[in-house]
């Protein structure tokens, strides 16, 4: 599957509630929603997709410092932070970092700093709350694998689509009109 570029993300109109309408006939479970309630939007983009890359790490953010230097290739970064929010796992730092390097957005199951500096990124950011303490570099974490975030399964390759009414993941690509 392709990435889509800077242009043809800006392009990408999805509303996640008509991504629901056109697939709840759906019976596989191979599209999967997170509880809207639990996220909120940080970034300066409050509406965002693209592929799925994955970390895993808690309270040391150095797998999302790795990803989000890297090409990001209109690509969302899912970071299983364990829902922690004793530390900021993405600041106004690596938000400028995912904005500059192509990142479409990245969601967070755990805390984020910095708000004034999310909010100027050019890029997604949804995650659990927010939190002034900065990472501990403890453990290095992981990347690039399967996490399970409120008992559902997100794999890197899969589709995430994120917007006001919530968050859904789709195995590819699906752009119905919004």
């Amino acid at each position: 599957m392709t990435s889509p570029s800077a242009s043809s993300r800006a392009a990408i109109r999805f509303s996640t509630c008509d991504l629901c309408d056109s697939l709840k006939s759906d019976s596989s479970g191979a599209t999967r929603w997170l509880p809207g309630s639990l996220y909120r939007s940080y970034g300066g983009q409050a509406r965002f997709a693209g592929p799925v890359a994955t970390v895993r790490c808690l309270d040391d953010n150095t797998p999302v410092k790795a990803a989000v230097e890297s090409f990001g290739a209109g690509r969302v970064l899912v970071v299983d932070g364990g829902a922690s929010l004793r530390r900021a796992l993405v600041g106004g730092n690596l938000a400028a970092s995912a904005a500059k390097n192509g990142w479409a957005g990245v969601l967070v199951h755990g805390a984020v700093r910095d708000l004034e500096e999310l909010r100027a990124a050019a890029v997604g950011i949804f995650a659990l709350g927010h939190v002034p303490m900065p990472t501990e570099r403890r453990e290095p974490g992981l990347a690039d694998l399967p996490v399970q975030i409120e008992g559902v399964w997100i794999r890197p390759g899969d589709w995430l689509y994120a917007d006001e009414d919530g968050v859904v993941i789709t195995p590819s690509a699906v752009h119905p009109a919004g």
